[in-house]
């Protein structure tokens, strides 16, 4: 018709009181996932309202997140807890040469600080590398090896993975010292060590830890070790492992992403004559 493209996609500059009103029921939902959610951008958003049944695009949640001042502002900070200076065997980085395409591959282990009102504490966590699910935790005041052995076996318990599994850790003492590798060793896990002072070589515990920080730790004042270690283990238990949506796993929590996957497994087992 000879027309611009500029005049197809004209609005007219005043606002229907229809659109405003949706705009607003819209507005109090992605408040309430915020709360719940701080960690949330405008695509996580997006998906979430999405799963909900709300008709919406990317383009209109980022401009009402802007709106209400919703979208994150990020904090990049690191404080290393890894003292890889000791005299256990340092193992090679085997991860970077394997691609995982199910559960119980490749598992990634971590640890960071948890700061309490008058002291902090440790928490060490194992993660499923394909499904991102946290399949093992500890708290601890201490960060001596008694730790992370607790994660690994809490760990063991709840998946038993087949020999050959790649466990993949940074090089610190409580991962290389004798009783966390005869655990290992023992349970059939090949070993796999970061770099030495690079935290981005286990970037998905990395990417774990800055979600529970912002979402759950720097929003609470723990008064001891064990309403610490309940609010938290609620948090990975329920919230991050069952309800967070995944970039990486698209847009699905943890639990539901290996539901769906075991499920797709069953019916191809079924179908196979």
């Amino acid at each position: 018709m000879g027309l611009a493209r500029s005049s197809y996609y004209y609005q007219p500059r005043g606002v229907s009181p229809a659109k405003l009103e949706a705009d607003a029921d819209l507005r109090d939902r992605m408040e309430q996932i915020a709360l719940r959610f701080p960690r949330y951008g405008y695509r996580r958003m997006t998906r979430q309202l999405q799963r909900e049944g709300w008709a919406v695009n990317h383009k209109r949640v980022l401009r009402l997140m802007r709106e209400s001042d919703l979208l994150v502002k990020s904090k990049r900070k690191w404080l290393s807890t890894t003292e890889s200076r000791h005299g256990f065997r340092v193992w090679p980085n085997r991860y970077r040469e394997v691609q995982p395409t199910g559960i119980n591959q490749v598992w990634v282990a971590d640890l960071t600080y948890v700061r309490l009102r008058w002291e902090f504490v440790y928490l060490a966590v194992i993660l499923d590398a394909f499904s991102r699910r946290v399949v093992g935790w500890a708290l601890s005041r201490s960060l001596e090896a008694e730790l992370t052995v607790s994660a690994l076996q809490a760990a063991l318990a709840d998946r038993r993975p087949s020999p050959g599994c790649l466990h993949h850790s940074d090089r610190g003492v409580q991962y290389a010292c004798d009783e966390y590798v005869r655990l290992l060793t023992e349970a059939g896990l090949r070993i796999s060590m970061a770099r030495r002072g690079n935290p981005y070589d286990n970037a998905q515990a990395e990417s774990f830890f800055k979600t529970l920080k912002h979402e759950e730790v720097n929003l609470s004042e723990y008064r001891n070790l064990e309403e610490a270690a309940a609010s938290i283990g609620a948090f990975i238990e329920q919230i991050y492992n069952r309800e967070r949506l995944h970039s990486a796993l698209g847009y699905l929590p943890p639990a539901e992403f290996e539901h769906n996957l075991k499920t797709a497994r069953q019916r191809v087992l079924i179908a196979t004559p």
